[in-house]
């Protein structure tokens, strides 16, 4: 199995890290320009660690590399977290970086598109760019994680998030508790 994994420059780095760690299989990094600004503001961790999490790094400008063509195969590609600016942009159909070529590309050759998109609240502009979104195919999945597991601590809301993603995937995970009865006794 082979994941692009998109991180851009949303607040909500941690679910992408926490994503690159727990997904299955080869991992294709791109990090927007924006995104490694977001990464250190809250983080403080540096570039080349979050780089060494993937298998091949691609820079957002680089629109010759393999996964702006339909020829390259993978089995989706995640956005995550994606800003409002890098959803509209794919909404509108303009490609001019890595990322929202990857995403038009991936839209266009069927292949599942992940859109974590972590702002609030919603104009109706953004809420119009992810209906736009999901009636061409992709999955738009807000980082709005649920309660109803009663998590304890950041990290638990975090894993309820990427374990959804992992869903998606069809990739097995134990990172959250699923809704059942035993939850609520």
């Amino acid at each position: 199995m082979r994941y692009v994994i998109a991180v851009t420059g949303a607040s909500g780095i941690a679910y992408g890290l926490r994503l690159l760690e727990c997904i299955e299989g080869e991992k294709v990094l791109v990090l927007s320009e924006m995104g490694k600004r977001v990464l250190v503001e809250e983080t403080g961790m540096r570039i080349n660690d979050v780089e060494r999490k993937a298998n091949v790094v691609y820079s957002d400008d680089d629109l010759f590399a393999p996964i702006a063509s339909g020829s390259y195969k993978h089995d989706g590609m995640i956005i995550c977290p994606c800003s409002e600016s890098t959803m509209g942009k794919i909404a509108s159909g303009i490609a001019d970086t890595l990322i929202t070529r990857a995403a038009a590309v991936a839209m266009k050759e069927g292949r599942k598109l992940i859109i974590v998109p972590r702002e609030t609240p919603l104009s109706a502009i953004m809420i119009e760019n992810e209906l736009k979104l999901a009636r061409a195919g992709a999955i738009i999945l807000p980082a709005s994680p649920g309660f109803y597991s009663k998590p304890t601590t950041i990290a638990e809301m975090i894993d309820f998030i990427v374990g959804k993603i992992l869903d998606q995937l069809g990739q097995e995970n134990s990172l959250y508790h699923r809704w059942n009865e035993k939850i609520h006794q």
